[in-house]
């Protein structure tokens, strides 16, 4: 019987993967001062023993000003880089899946609540408030405090920021490094004409929106090791008329891979609060379809995706190279175990829990 397309191995630059399974990075709001605790030990490293290929460590911030809410992860000094390595140890002690971690400055989303405290944008004068940056001084939504115009001190200094996180991620082992350009966050926020209304060599046309990401993508290739991967998420579509839309990704995809990019991850939405999204199984998809036929380098398919045959089918019809699973795998972290179990494929599992294998399946498990 030949092997499950799901469960071919994949490389990506010097990285082996076993399979083609990805955990995405799926924020916490857990972190203290930008510091990971045990929370993300124990989230991070059930995920680890989940059969994947790769664990993504969720959206962290190259500067304070940069995270989503005020308990975010970040790695911009001695302290965060310090938790990041004690939840690294932790997690390398019993698994040897690859980690990943995704980069991020969220621009004009910054400063918010927690989730289950509402989200809401939160005053600068806030005790966990601050003043936000952006592209161009467009607030998100109606009644938000509108960020600041980046300048170009500004734009040098998050270019520099994402450089230092990216030398601190290598100094950690990270095998791999995902830029995070998609979901309405600053890198995306160029890329939008919505948001992005500026009238210098950085707004205008799709080459100047386009300028700063690919900055900080070279920026960011030429600090971290040649050997590693280094990759990007994007928005396919803003899903509003008049905004970014997938003819400009596929172009902005093509400028990435003349760059050197590893993988593209695609997924949509984030930028506007008008956007209309025909959120169902696989609705990204046709995005990351799009995307693969324009490009030669891997597509990362994201979104919904919780069928065993349905990811089977994204994979071995050639619509992306890989799956990345987020909520899915919050819901059920052995989601890999079953696929193979399912589609008659191995998995990598720790030897204490070999015996938890079905007696119906008693090829699934390759010892870890």
């Amino acid at each position: 019987m030949s092997q499950p397309a799901l469960f071919q191995p994949a490389r990506l630059r010097s990285l082996n993967l076993a399979n083609r399974i990805v955990i995405a990075p799926m924020c916490q709001y857990s972190a203290e001062d930008g510091c990971m605790n045990d929370w993300h030990l124990i989230h991070l490293g059930q995920l680890a023993l989940s059969g994947a290929a790769l664990l993504t460590i969720e959206a962290t911030a190259v500067l304070p000003e940069g995270r989503i809410t005020y308990a975010d992860v970040g790695l911009w000094n001695d302290a965060t880089e310090a938790a990041i390595k004690r939840t690294l140890d932790g997690i390398r002690r019993w698994s040897d899946m690859p980690v990943a971690i995704q980069l991020s400055h969220a621009g004009r989303k910054a400063s918010t609540d927690v989730p289950w405290e509402g989200g809401a944008q939160l005053p600068a004068a806030d005790a966990h408030g601050w003043q936000t940056e952006a592209p161009s001084s467009v607030a998100y939504e109606d009644g938000e405090a509108p960020p600041v115009a980046l300048d170009a001190a500004g734009l040098a200094r998050i270019r520099d920021a994402f450089v230092a996180a990216a030398t601190r991620a290598a100094r950690l082992g990270i095998d791999l490094i995902q830029i995070h350009a998609a979901h309405g966050y600053l890198l995306h926020q160029f890329l939008s004409p919505l948001s992005n209304r500026r009238d210098d060599e950085y707004g205008g046309s799709l080459e100047n929106r386009m300028r700063f990401p690919l900055e900080v993508f070279e920026a960011v290739r030429a600090a971290f090791p040649a050997d590693r991967p280094v990759t990007i998420r994007v928005s396919g579509t803003d899903w509003v008329d008049g905004g970014w839309d997938i003819d400009q990704t596929v172009a902005f995809a093509k400028a990435l891979e003349a760059r050197g990019c590893d993988a593209i991850h695609v997924s949509s939405g984030g930028l506007h609060p008008s956007q209309n999204i025909p959120v169902g199984p696989s609705y990204q998809v046709p995005l990351a379809r799009a995307v693969k036929q324009a490009v030669g380098m891997p597509v990362i398919a994201v979104g919904l995706i919780t069928g065993i045959e349905q990811a089977e089918a994204i994979v071995g019809t050639g619509d992306a190279d890989m799956i990345a699973l987020a909520r899915t795998a919050l819901y059920d972290p052995r989601w890999p175990w079953h696929a193979a179990a399912e589609l008659g494929a191995q998995v990598r599992a720790p030897k204490q829990y070999l015996r938890s294998q079905p007696h119906q399946y008693r090829h699934l498990f390759e010892e870890d």
